[in-house]
């Protein structure tokens, strides 16, 4: 018999140090167990902001995926920033075609596509709109 789902709510936690909060007090899961699981399937990711999606069920169960870090802070990271432009058409930073590309690599599970030319056209999007230059 299936589980019926209660809710589903979309999160972004850091990673390996998520804790008990309002965030997941919304969820209506058991905080502490998911917080111990997040921890340790997160704890290589720690510092970075980790997206996940929680299926909660009727029974107080609950099921979640972890998603890639958003390209965002990716980008930064690779460029030394802390923040990118708020005008696209100022460049405040760059990154290397190199850095691109694993960047792409990266976050190819979560992109709706599967070649690497074309991942690395959307990263490049998001780079030109924070105003970081592509060397």
């Amino acid at each position: 018999m299936k589980k019926r789902v209660t809710k589903v709510v979309k999160m972004e936690l850091p990673g390996g140090n998520a804790h008990p909060g309002p965030k997941l007090a919304s969820a209506g899961v058991n905080m502490a167990k998911f917080c111990t699981d997040f921890n340790a399937k997160t704890g290589d990711r720690k510092g970075d902001i980790v997206p996940v999606i929680i299926t909660a069920y009727e029974d107080k169960s609950y099921d979640f995926v972890i998603k890639t870090t958003p390209a965002a802070p990716l980008i930064l990271k690779a460029a030394g920033l802390k923040k990118g432009s708020g005008n696209a058409k100022q460049v405040v930073g760059s990154i290397t075609e190199a850095q691109l590309e694993e960047i792409a690599k990266y976050k190819m599970p979560d992109l709706n596509t599967e070649d690497v030319e074309m991942a690395k056209k959307v990263i490049a999007g998001t780079c030109r709109q924070m105003g970081i230059a592509i060397k």
